[in-house]
């Protein structure tokens, strides 16, 4: 195996992280091939730091709320968050990783993962970082059923017998809530005898995949191009 120093992934949760254990399991069978060097959340709850603790993994919490109790503006939160990863990935690289590895940033993460991370990242985020180098995973096709609940939008169409399929896809992040471009897709057909509860479970399988394999391409893409 080579000695340069793996891509360093963040990925950043709210929740569950179901698609963060996908992405720890993953890496742990060196199927992807990188590191994932922090996980942020927005809610100190969140299931998915016990994942990353459990996989050795460090993590970091920053709520919304203790900086609008302060007074301060999303924009604040942003910022210090993009700031805090920053300088966690400064700090934790070794003068070994620095020199093996000098023409990349050492504060700079290789890629930034939204996995289940329920917060609309401001345009002031994502400037502190290289373009396209945020991918979001979302449970719909490209241009339908934007932002929150989109499964359960999508059940209530099929349902009105507005649509037959729905989704997942993997596209980088811009400030237009699940607009950037696609990185991946793949179809989901909603099926007759489908509940809302069996829809979810084959969308997560998927998403799972996705995820995986999304990262992978940012990252062939991002060594391809150095």
């Amino acid at each position: 195996m080579s000695t340069q120093t793996k891509p360093r992934i963040v990925v950043l949760i709210s929740g569950n992280g179901s698609n963060l254990q996908a992405i720890i399991d993953a890496v742990q069978s060196e199927s992807l091939n990188a590191e994932i060097a922090l996980v942020v959340s927005n809610r100190k709850g969140a299931y998915g730091l016990t994942r990353a603790a459990n996989a050795g993994i460090p993590t970091m919490t920053v709520t919304l709320k203790e900086f609008k109790d302060a007074g301060k503006t999303r924009v604040d939160f942003d910022l210090d968050v993009a700031a805090r990863i920053k300088n966690w990935l400064a700090q934790s690289r070794s003068e070994a990783d620095r020199s093996s590895n000098g023409t990349t940033a050492v504060d700079t993460p290789d890629l930034i993962v939204l996995a289940g991370w329920m917060h609309i990242l401001s345009p002031d985020f994502l400037q502190q970082f290289p373009p396209g180098q945020i991918i979001n995973l979302h449970p719909a096709l490209p241009g339908a059923f934007d932002g929150a609940h989109a499964i359960e939008r999508a059940f209530s169409a099929y349902k009105e017998g507005k649509i037959q399929e729905t989704g997942v896809m993997v596209h980088k992040v811009i400030p237009e809530v699940d607009r950037g471009e696609v990185v991946l897709q793949e179809r989901i057909p909603i099926l007759p005898e489908d509940t809302l509860e069996t829809l979810e479970d084959r969308i997560h399988k998927v998403e799972h995949r996705l995820i995986v394999e999304g990262a992978k391409a940012i990252l062939s893409r991002s060594q391809a191009s150095r």
